[in-house]
Order: C-alpha cells, then sequence, then structure tokens
C-alpha cells in the first residue's frame, strides 16, 4: 500500500464540541508490550516500526496508558515518534494500576490520579497530555475503586485547570457518571466496549451522539472472536457467532473484498458518526489491514444484516 493513499485519512475526521479533531481511524498501544500486556515486546523492531507505519498511513490518534507494559508501551511511542508530529494527539488512561499478578486494579485517588498523569507525561516525553481518560468501574471490566467518582474526575478537573491536560474523558462509564462528570467540566471523548456482538453501551453512545462527545468503542474486533477456525465452544455465550451468522458475515466480506475483522471495523464506523476507532495489533501487516477498513462503504443491506448480531 502506498502512503499517499492515507486510509487513516480516508475514514474522515471528527471533531467533538471543545474537544480535538482526529481521523476515525486511529491505533490502540494496547498490544504493543509482551504478553499478558506485561513486559517488553518479543520484538522492539517490529514495535516501533507499527507506530511509524501507523503515522506514515496517516494515524493521527494514539491510544495508550501507562499501565500497557507498565511504561512499555508509551516507552515504545516516545522512542518511535518523539519528537512528536505537531498533529499527532496521544490518548492515555488513569485510574488503573497494576499488581505483580499483572491485573488491572482501580488506584484513582486524587494523589494516586496526580502521581499517574505525571508518569505518563515523564514516560512520554510531553509537558502536557492532550487527552486523558478516567477509566472507571461502569462497563463491569472494572471492579470499581473506593473514591467516589466525582473525586476522582474532580482531581482531573484540578489538573487540567493547571495546565496539564487538554481535554477530559471518561472509559468504561455510565450514562448517570457522564452526566455527573459534565457538571463540573466538559467530556471531549469516551471509551467504552462496543462492538458487533456487544452493544451493551448503545445508550452511552446516543448520549454522546446528543452532545458532539466522540466515542471510541474498545475491543472493536471483538478481540478475535470472530476470527475463521476458532473455537466457539470456548467463547463465552455472548461472544458467540451464529453459522448463520458467519456465513452473513462471510457474504458481506466477500462482496467487499474484505476480511470479517475490516467489516466489523467498518461497521461501527457507519453504525454512528461519533465512533472513533483505535484497533490495536503488533503486527504492520495487520495495522495495514485494518486501516483499509475506513475504505469500505457498507450498504444499507450490509448494515441491517450485521444488525441483527444484536
Amino acid at each position: 500500500m502506498s502512503q499517499e493513499s492515507k486510509p487513516a485519512a480516508t475514514a474522515g475526521r471528527i471533531q467533538p464540541a471543545n474537544g480535538l479533531s482526529v481521523n476515525r481511524l486511529g491505533y490502540g498501544a494496547m498490544q504493543l508490550p509482551g504478553p499478558m500486556i506485561w513486559g517488553p515486546p518479543a520484538d522492539k523492531d517490529t514495535a516501533l516500526a507499527v507506530l511509524c507505519r501507523a503515522v506514515e498511513l496517516g494515524v493521527d490518534h494514539i491510544d495508550t496508558s501507562d499501565a500497557y507494559g507498565p511504561h512499555i508501551a508509551n516507552e515504545l511511542i516516545r522512542e518511535a515518534l518523539h519528537p512528536y508530529p505537531e498533529n499527532l494527539v496521544i490518548a492515555t488512561k488513569v485510574g488503573v494500576v497494576r499488581d505483580e499478578y499483572k491485573t488491572f486494579n482501580a488506584e484513582a485517588g486524587p494523589q494516586a490520579l496526580r502521581d499517574q498523569v505525571e508518569e505518563n507525561l515523564s514516560t512520554l516525553g510531553l509537558a502536557r497530555l492532550d487527552l486523558v481518560y478516567l477509566r472507571v468501574g461502569g462497563d463491569g471490566m472494572l471492579f470499581p475503586g473506593e473514591t467516589p467518582f466525582e473525586e476522582s474526575f474532580g482531581a482531573l478537573v484540578q489538573l487540567q485547570e493547571r495546565g496539564l491536560i487538554r481535554n477530559l474523558g471518561l472509559s468504561g462509564v455510565t450514562v448517570d457518571q457522564l452526566e455527573k462528570a459534565r457538571e463540573m467540566a466538559p467530556v471531549a471523548f469516551v471509551q467504552n466496549r462496543f462492538h458487533l456482538l456487544d452493544r451493551g453501551a448503545l445508550d452511552v453512545l446516543r448520549y454522546c451522539e446528543d452532545h458532539d462527545i466522540a466515542f471510541a468503542p474498545y475491543f472493536p474486533m471483538v478481540s478475535g472472536m470472530l476470527n475463521p477456525g476458532i473455537d466457539k465452544s470456548q467463547l463465552p455465550p455472548g461472544l458467540r457467532v451464529t453459522d448463520d451468522q458467519e456465513k452473513a458475515l462471510d457474504a458481506i466480506a466477500a462482496r467487499h473484498g474484505a476480511t470479517r475483522a475490516q467489516i466489523a471495523l467498518a461497521w461501527l464506523l457507519a453504525v454512528s458518526p461519533a465512533t472513533v476507532l483505535i484497533p490495536g495489533t503488533k503486527s504492520v501487516a495487520h495495522l495495514e489491514e485494518n486501516l483499509r477498513a475506513g475504505l469500505i462503504e457498507l450498504t444499507g443491506d450490509d448494515i441491517a444484516e450485521l444488525d441483527k448480531f444484536a
């Protein structure tokens, strides 16, 4: 693929109210560290090449966290891309830390959040963070910590007022939490679990549409659950694709000369003008495949068929 094709840019741009303008296809750095998102990558040169190639292909939005590694993803981003292109937006998440068992644990007290913001600034080599999400447990993916939500978000508001954060976001959030946060400060981006097989955050997505907030679905490719040949008996019931659904998905993919994963990404772009995608990978070839999803234009019939998956 030529650099001039810029598939990330082809997918269009989004600019939420009071927020950052980015291409709708970005890159998520969670897969860059080693297994279980821990330690260095098996092939550091390839990890650096993925980041460089993403920017070459028009990616101007990279999603990360100092908890990835820990520190590894941020350090790789800095080594590959610093000094950063002027238009590059780096988003990070705070409110979660890792323990010796490699578990993600809520840690969102005011001092802990200040420390996490400082760590992100240091490992990324920045004086100010473009976008900081507060990771909370509203989507059931993280056990909530003891600190009240308003106290945690208020601590980030104070760091924004000090000039350390440009835009605020929320991850794993409910509509109620989102409304409470917006009473304190503007929220530019929301990042919740949402994909072809899990639309539990649809109410949050619709709220974002109504209030001009960008919505970044995580696990956009269903964590590989759509891959042909996967043992469906090992999957949770909510992530199992029926034989009829597989046939429909394969038929749509064939019509567009695409893969199942590309169709899943194209559906997320089509389902709402508020979505901005951050698919992750540790492979240059897979990165290029993901970004080509921005060139796919699903038909109304395609979308209607995919909507039956919910």
